[in-house]
C-alpha cells in the first residue's frame, strides 16, 4: 500500500471514531399520574357542589309544611285534621304534579267521609271524623296507607310523590267511667332522604319538609316509651296536649297514654245511684220521717 494510500484510511478511522450515532429508543405513551386525575374529579365535584347549594336553599328550603293532628273530643266523637301548606317555588316549579297530590288528598278525604278546603291555592284543610277508637285506627291507616289499582299507579309512576309508610294502633281499657288509652305511631320518613355530595351533605330533609304531629286528649296526656316509662319535658306545660316534631329521612316511633271520659258509663252509673237514691228515699228515708203515703191495710176482724 502506498503512503498515500495509508494516510487516507488513518483519516478516516479517525472520523469515524469521532462520529457517535445515539441509541434510537422508542416511543414512550403519555401517562397522567392518578393525583391529576383525582384534582380534575374533585375539581368536579366542588362546581356541582357550588351549583346545587344555591338551588336547595333557595328552591327548597321549606318546601311544604305538613302538620297532622288527632283530637279527641270524647268517647264516641273525634277528627283527624291535617294542615298542609306548600311554597309558592314548589307550588310555581312543578304545579303540575303538586296539583295531582292535592286532588289524591281530596279524593282519599272524601272516601272516609271527610271534609277539604282549600283555603289558598297551595295551602289545604282536612278533617275526618270518627266516632270511636277502631275507626279512628281504620281511618288514619287507610288514608295514609291508599290502596290503589295498578293502572292508576301505573298511570302516576312518572309524577308521584314519594310514599310515607305509617301505622297506628290505639289500645283502650275500660274504667266504666273513663277509657285509659295507649296510642302509638310508627311512621317510616326515609324515602324523603338526604341531598348529599359524598360525604358532605348539601341539605337535609328537615330544611325541605317540616312535619308535625298534634294529639290533643280530654285530660292526662302523658309520653311514655315502648317499655311505658313516662317521659316528662319541659315542654309538656298542658296535660291535654302533645306535640311531636318528627324527623323527615328517619324511622320516628312515639307513644302516648291519656284518659278519655266515657258518657256511658257515666251515664249508666248515674241511672244506677238514681234508682238507689229513689228506693231509699220511698222504702226508707219517707216512711222514718212519717210522709208516707201508702195506704194501710185494716185489720180484718177475728173470727171466733
Amino acid at each position: 500500500m502506498s503512503p498515500r494510500d495509508r494516510k487516507i484510511n488513518e483519516v478516516t478511522r479517525a472520523k469515524d471514531a469521532r462520529t457517535v450515532i445515539p441509541e434510537q429508543t422508542p416511543p414512550t405513551s403519555i401517562d397522567f399520574p392518578l393525583s391529576l386525575i383525582e384534582k380534575v374529579h374533585r375539581w368536579l365535584r366542588r362546581v356541582r357542589l357550588l351549583l346545587l347549594v344555591p338551588i336547595a336553599l333557595l328552591g327548597l328550603s321549606g318546601c311544604v309544611r305538613y302538620d297532622v293532628g288527632v283530637n279527641f273530643d270524647s268517647q264516641t266523637h273525634g277528627t283527624i285534621v291535617q294542615q298542609i301548606e306548600l311554597s309558592e317555588r314548589l307550588a310555581n316549579l312543578s304545579a303540575g304534579t303538586v296539583q295531582d297530590w292535592l286532588d289524591s288528598i281530596e279524593q282519599r278525604a272524601r272516601h272516609l267521609h271527610g271534609k277539604t278546603k282549600r283555603t289558598t291555592d297551595r295551602e289545604i284543610l282536612v278533617t275526618i271524623p270518627f266516632n270511636n277508637g277502631a275507626e279512628l285506627v281504620e281511618k288514619f291507616n287507610g288514608f295514609f296507607n291508599p290502596e290503589e289499582d295498578s293502572s292508576q299507579a301505573g298511570e302516576r309512576d312518572g309524577s308521584q310523590l314519594p310514599k310515607l309508610a305509617s301505622h297506628l294502633s290505639l289500645k283502650q281499657y275500660n274504667w266504666i267511667f273513663a277509657l285509659h288509652d295507649r296510642l302509638s305511631l310508627d311512621l317510616d320518613l326515609r324515602a324523603l332522604g338526604t341531598i348529599s355530595d359524598g360525604d358532605r351533605v348539601i341539605v337535609t330533609p328537615d330544611s325541605i319538609v317540616d312535619l308535625s304531629f298534634q294529639l290533643n286528649t280530654p285530660w292526662g296526656a302523658t309520653r311514655v316509651q315502648a317499655d311505658g316509662k313516662k317521659i316528662d319535658l319541659a315542654s309538656d306545660t298542658d296535660d291535654r296536649q302533645l306535640a311531636w316534631h318528627l324527623e323527615a329521612g328517619q324511622l320516628n316511633h312515639l307513644e302516648a297514654v291519656f284518659w278519655v271520659p266515657s258518657p256511658i258509663g257515666i251515664g249508666t252509673a248515674l241511672i244506677v245511684a238514681l234508682v238507689i237514691a229513689g228506693n231509699f228515699l220511698k222504702y226508707r228515708l219517707l216512711p222514718a220521717w212519717g210522709l208516707d203515703r201508702r195506704p194501710r191495710n185494716p185489720r180484718r176482724p177475728q173470727t171466733p
